[in-house]
């Protein structure tokens, strides 16, 4: 009996370990498919029909139609791409003519001033073109993944110093004050990060009348370091507060001013990408504040 007892105990180790190593090869090849997805060198010629169980020949076609959606995506992302910079570069040109044209005619001798209010108002318009052409460019670069959003640690200080809209302020009538700021650090593409502020404090500039104020501070928190735009313009309702960010999102009360209604929505896009948000603040008739925080670390690992 006992030598029975001893005979099914072996035949049961035998076949633990044989289930226990053919658990353990599936649970490898998976990791290693997985892997090869991760790093994205997933090809077909790594794994054989023949060679896989039913669980693994599963994932592995998983894997492979992931792979040849990923590699459609690429492709057509290329295409828009292409798209995108052969738009810029047919547009580019025409509009830099009809520019340097209207200038050309306004400075001809002796135009009688019907002409000369003509050929200013077609420079007017085709700015205006210009302006509204590089937006929806920059735009569809980013939504696409064209423009590339690289944070690293930058000062605020600096970022603030590059915001030039002394002569627009000036030129309205407008306090543009800059507040002091201390040596804070935080993480944050430059460049990028200069276009979003920008035109928030393009914004403020525009929908605040003669004699009031933009102002840009910033602080810091335990987390995020903060560039503040406060201003005493028109102001707005809570229910355009909630609106504002959303694409080609224009106040009525607004809609003789130049712009399409990008601007807040490319900053909020450039902010998101980096690890940081935007908030504001407004009151109809007494302005508003824009509050564009910047992560101290790096949040993007967490997105």
């Amino acid at each position: 009996m006992k030598y029975i007892i001893g005979i099914i105990i072996l035949i049961l180790l035998a076949v633990i370990v044989v289930l226990y190593t053919r658990t353990s090869h599936i649970l490898s090849q998976l990791d290693k498919m997985l892997d090869n997805a991760i790093d994205n060198s997933f090809t077909e010629k790594n794994f054989t029909e023949e060679k896989l169980s039913k669980i693994e020949s599963k994932m592995y076609r998983f894997l492979s139609s992931g792979n040849t959606s990923l590699k459609q995506i690429h492709s057509e992302k290329d295409r828009i791409k292409t798209l995108i910079a052969d738009i810029s570069h047919q547009t580019k040109t025409p509009i830099s003519n009809i520019l340097l044209y209207s200038q050309l005619l306004k400075e001809i001798p002796n135009l009688d001033d019907n002409a000369r209010r003509i050929a200013s108002q077609i420079e007017e318009q085709t700015e205006k073109l210009s302006f509204l052409t590089t937006s929806l460019i920059k735009t569809s670069r980013l939504e696409n993944g064209i423009i590339n959003v690289v944070p690293k640690e930058n000062s605020i200080r600096k970022l603030i110093d590059n915001i030039d809209y002394c002569d627009a302020a000036d030129a309205k009538g407008i306090h543009y004050i800059i507040a002091f700021v201390p040596e804070y650090i935080a993480v944050f593409d430059l460049k990028w990060t200069l276009e979003a502020v920008s035109n928030i404090v393009d914004n403020a500039i525009k929908y605040t009348a003669s004699g009031g104020t933009v102002t840009i501070s910033a602080r810091e928190y335990e987390m995020f370091a903060c560039v503040t735009i406060t201003d005493t313009g028109i102001g707005m309702t809570e229910e355009e507060t909630s609106r504002i960010f959303a694409r080609f999102y224009r106040s009525p009360e607004v809609s003789d001013e130049r712009g399409v209604g990008i601007g807040l929505y490319l900053a909020r896009e450039i902010l998101t990408r980096q690890g940081g948000y935007i908030k504001v603040s407004s009151q109809k008739g007494k302005g508003s504040t824009f509050s564009v925080f910047l992560p101290k670390k790096s949040n993007l690992s967490k997105l």
